[in-house]
């Protein structure tokens, strides 16, 4: 479900703070139906390109269209409204609280009865769990803590819910950092099936493996610059990893240390 015109383009981004200048001139098009994967070190300014682009901060410099007009965000709630949403690592749920109600957190369904409204519990459970039945996830029931799933099943969840409350682009922030490897199985399959229903995933991670197991544009940032993009199939993991730790850099450790980098 690939588009011949990108939903978003940041054109010659700039973003300083004082005298440091974290992001020089960062170009990047993201495309609907395209995983397209943020990869670099860190201290690289992905963190900064995607605030950016999410509204928390504004652009010192360069240009934000999103679906081929101008745009420049107040904050991230003008973002989420235009359909750009951010899954964090570090995610904003309560263990203790039912799957269901974090999904719609925020978002909370009402019934009402007489002059009263009130949380519509079988509303939001048949929801939660023909979502997350989308995604691949069996839960034991919509009641079950959300504390009680496991990394890469809140990681589901919090995509799950993004995807179902209408957004049009996914920023999954380090998504798979700290999880195992079925845990970082089930994400990377999400990540898949969110791409397929038209949605576009901006990937930002550090592993070059997890970019090119789901990506179909890599973009690598150095320094507050990019280095490059390139489609799946023009580069390979060699490249990637390369431009992230600076080419000559990395060889020369390389050498040093006997070829186990």
């Amino acid at each position: 479900m690939t588009s011949s015109q990108p939903l978003i383009r940041m054109q010659n981004i700039e973003k300083h703070f004082g005298s440091v200048i974290a992001l020089a001139g960062v170009s990047v098009d993201i495309y609907p139906g395209e995983c397209h994967c943020l990869l670099g070190d860190n201290g690289a300014g992905k963190s900064t390109f995607i605030k950016t682009m999410s509204g928390v901060h504004k652009p010192t410099k360069g240009d934000i269209l999103f679906e081929g007009q101008p745009m420049y965000f107040a904050d991230p709630r003008d973002a989420i409204a235009a359909g750009i949403a951010t899954v964090h690592q570090h995610l904003a749920m309560i263990p203790l609280m039912s799957v269901s109600r974090n999904f719609f957190m925020g978002n909370e369904p009402l019934r009402k009865i007489g002059p009263f409204r009130f949380f519509d519990h079988d509303y939001a459970n048949r929801v939660t769990m023909e979502e997350m039945r989308k995604m691949g996830i069996n839960l034991r029931g919509p009641e079950q803590a959300v504390g009680t799933l496991s990394g890469g099943e809140r990681q589901t969840v919090a995509i799950a819910r993004a995807v179902h409350f209408g957004a049009k682009v996914l920023i999954l922030d380090e998504p798979t950092s700290a999880l195992g490897v079925r845990q970082t199985a089930n994400v990377l399959a999400t990540i898949d099936k969110v791409r397929k229903q038209g949605v576009a995933v901006v990937f930002i991670t550090h592993n070059v493996r997890h970019a090119l197991a789901v990506g179909d544009r890599f973009t690598v940032l150095n320094r507050g610059q990019t280095l490059g993009t390139a489609k799946r199939g023009e580069i390979s993991a060699e490249e990637l990893q390369d431009m992230m730790a600076g080419g000559q850099e990395l060889a020369t450790l390389e050498g040093s240390l006997g070829g186990t980098v």
